[in-house]
């Protein structure tokens, strides 16, 4: 069928297909170095324990057949290591079918990661990873040109990403509406990067056409992905110039990464590479394509009905291989930044005269002289959740608790996530605190007077100082 494939979009599969490896090394990497203290045996939320009470029909993975530290760590590492293969033009070398297969290694992994992550692997770009990672299988190598069904896809799962996001926007907080939301967002999103104050502290009308910029990119320019070239290569490129003014401003993971690998599907480059000639694509390649792409297409009911309901819900998935899901960012903005600071003590009876040190998080504010540093694509998964505790302590129910204890253990994998304690392994405090503090931005003259990039003011007890042993009681 001369329809099925799109010659022109050669080198546009190339770059997608590298950059999309270049994001599952960075996942694959966070998930070796990361997965021991948050989901392994003595981790904070065990994944045998989970296994033991999740079925694999409802969380399809290699870890309800079989899990340990070694057996998770194998599987991570060979993900780095495929990863990398596709990175540097394996699936080049090989048949259609074999490229297909290789293609498909990282995703199973990553799925049987994702499935019993818990609240670590909560996020939208988890799912992301896994729908693009699904239609990246489909998409040849260079046997044949790209086909346009899986072109259609990709750009499809790009429209959901931002169109979702736009919604969600207009459907949630009214400063969104007003204009007013980037008042407030870069100084209290969820882990600023190094320019963030900067961003906070452009002019008022510099922020409201920040956000009618994005609510232009988020709800109009995605329609006009479905249109003839190239008038959608410029709404992708848009897209492209917007997800790397959010990089500059803050650290989002790879979720602005992958939207912007998303977003090189669709560009038209032909004129930029000398045209060749391609086999015409095997009849099972066709019939495989076509079955799977009415599959994804009836499954994408579901997400279509969430984005036009009234109770839109973001970051959904709606089937365990996470094929087909719903996305979307910051419905609602906080307007006060919180934060809460871990403390450890020595002293055998603590009192609040007690010398009492504080653990920095690599990512997350702590120390008020801290800048803070560029850390996306690479995913701090304790640091975020910690700013989801200091919104409510229900986000925190299941595993703030055992962050405690480890602390309080002196565990080196759980001490091998932050950037500094101040008690090492062999000697941990004999009581650790949360406390919860307000924090802002200096102002310009403040910095310059004071040197603090933050400043902070208590608010309250997080959690009273507690020791192992009473802990261990309660258990």
């Amino acid at each position: 069928m001369e329809w099925f494939t799109a010659d022109a979009y050669d080198l546009s599969r190339l770059i997608f297909q590298r950059a999309l490896a270049a994001v599952y090394l960075v996942a694959f990497l966070g998930t070796a170095l990361q997965f021991r203290p948050l989901i392994g045996e003595r981790g904070m939320l065990p994944v045998p324990r989970y296994v033991a009470r999740v079925p694999f029909r409802r969380a399809p993975s290699l870890f309800q057949l079989h899990y340990s530290d070694r057996f998770f760590a194998l599987c991570a590492w060979a993900g780095c290591a495929v990863a990398a293969a596709l990175l540097a033009g394996a699936d080049g070398h090989l048949p259609l079918w074999g490229a297909m297969v290789l293609w498909l290694i990282p995703w199973a992994l990553y799925l049987s990661v994702v499935n019993v992550g818990q609240t670590w692997y909560g996020f939208g770009w988890e799912s992301l990873l896994l729908e693009v990672g699904f239609l990246a299988v489909l998409l040849g190598n260079d046997e044949v040109a790209p086909p346009v069904l899986v072109l259609f896809l990709l750009r499809w799962v790009l429209f959901r990403v931002e169109f979702g996001a736009g919604l969600i926007k207009m459907r949630g907080d009214a400063c969104w509406r007003r204009l007013t939301c980037l008042y407030f967002h870069h100084e209290t999103q969820p882990m600023p990067g190094p320019l963030s104050r900067f961003f906070h502290q452009l002019p008022r009308p510099a922020h409201r056409i920040e956000v009618a910029a994005n609510h232009v990119t988020q709800l109009a320019v995605p329609v006009l992905l479905f249109t003839p070239q190239p008038v959608a290569t410029g709404a992708a490129c848009l897209m492209i110039a917007t997800q790397l003014w959010l990089v500059l401003s803050g650290n989002f993971s790879w979720l602005n990464w992958l939207t912007i690998v998303l977003a090189l599907s669709a560009l038209d480059l032909s004129a930029w590479h000398t045209p060749r000639s391609f086999a015409p694509a095997p009849l099972w390649y066709e019939v495989v394509v076509g079955a799977v792409t009415v599959v994804l297409l009836a499954l994408s009911y579901r997400p279509v009905r969430n984005l036009l309901s009234r109770r839109q819900v973001m970051n959904t998935s709606f089937d365990p291989l996470h094929l087909v899901n719903s996305y979307g960012a910051f419905g609602s903005v906080s307007r006060v930044r919180q934060e809460i600071v871990i403390e450890g003590t020595a002293d055998p009876v603590p009192r609040e005269d007690s010398d009492w040190r504080a653990y920095e998080f690599k990512g997350k504010p702590g120390d008020v002289r801290r800048w803070p540093r560029q850390f996306a694509p690479y995913h701090l998964r304790l640091d975020w959740m910690m700013w989801f505790a200091a919104l409510s302590p229900a986000y925190a129910r299941s595993w703030f608790g055992p962050l405690v204890e480890a602390l309080l253990d002196g565990d080196r994998d759980t001490l091998r996530l932050l950037h500094a304690s101040p008690f090492p392994p062999e000697a941990p405090p004999t009581h650790v605190r949360a406390r919860l503090y307000r924090y802002r931005y200096t102002t310009w003259r403040e910095l310059r007077e004071t040197g603090a990039h933050w400043e902070r003011t208590y608010v309250r007890d997080y959690l009273a100082p507690t020791k192992l042993a009473t802990r261990a009681q309660q258990r």
